[in-house]
């Protein structure tokens, strides 16, 4: 983890630093004998290079957030889990391209859709249940669970999903929800059931 930068001693390192440049230019405003005039023209010199050298440190900054904020939103939205947020009133807040691919359907189309249009109609029951105990339970434990996903052209798929309550100061809780297609894993065992045989 690494440590915070004591402001304080930030400030007065790129103090000392803009006076020794200006004294190093303008000599004769730090001499004891040096006029009001020299000595205020100092202080400015002195106020406008550490002012530049405080741009050009949050230039810096404001670059490394940029590019940090674009490696989580790669890692956000090309994660093979599909993540989705869900508002108080199951709307889906937020969603990500995996998510939005399994259910198929862009992405822009499912901010503010209802998360419950996608559950297949014989797990919707125990979907609000599910949905009405998390959002509301303060204390409520991760428990994964299964449901099966409609799509809108019919077709379904399994999910396991990961849901954890989350409630940020001044704002609602939502769920965020982590979903994972199991279909490929249910599909490969019936296979090989099926490939076995009966006994």
């Amino acid at each position: 983890m690494t440590q915070k930068p004591d402001w304080m001693e930030v400030r007065q390192s790129t103090r000392a630093k803009a006076e020794g440049l200006v004294a190093s230019i303008a000599p004769a405003a730090t001499a004891p004998a040096a006029q009001p005039t020299e000595i205020l023209m100092h202080e400015l010199l002195v106020n406008k290079i550490e002012f530049e050298a405080q741009i050009e440190e949050l230039k810096r900054t404001h670059a490394q957030l940029e590019e940090a904020r674009d490696r989580f939103e790669d890692l956000y939205n090309f994660s093979p889990v599909g993540y989705v947020t869900v508002g108080r009133e199951c709307l889906i807040g937020e969603i990500n391209l995996t998510a939005a691919a399994l259910l198929g359907v862009d992405r822009k189309d499912l901010v503010n859709r209802r998360f419950s249009k996608f559950v297949a109609p014989n797990d919707r029951d125990r979907w609000d249940r599910l949905f009405v105990s998390r959002i509301e339970d303060h204390d409520a434990e991760r428990k994964p669970f299964v449901l099966e996903m409609l799509r809108p052209d019919a077709s379904t798929f399994r999910v396991y999903v990961d849901c954890q309550r989350r409630e940020a100061a001044n704002s609602a809780p939502t769920l965020r929800l982590a979903l994972v297609d199991i279909s490929g894993i249910r599909k490969a065992e019936e296979e090989r059931i099926g490939a076995a045989g009966p006994d």
